[in-house]
């Protein structure tokens, strides 16, 4: 794609490794997730209010 090799993708995945450690890592990809969401969000233009877009269904219980 970029002219990255299987080889340089392992080198730069075991640099990351040593460097951050095996139980930061998951917590790192969290964070770059929640904040690609966070601009693709600011990008489309919606807010944090998600519980507006929500329908709400009656439970077994209610009935409407």
């Amino acid at each position: 794609m970029f002219g990255i090799g299987m080889q340089e993708i392992l080198l730069i995945a075991l640099v990351v490794l040593l460097f951050f450690g095996g139980k930061k890592i998951p917590e790192l990809m969290k964070g770059l997730g929640k904040g690609v969401r966070s601009f693709k969000d600011g990008m489309n233009g919606t807010d944090d209010d998600k519980d507006s877009d929500v329908k709400k269904t009656p439970t077994d219980g209610e009935k409407h």
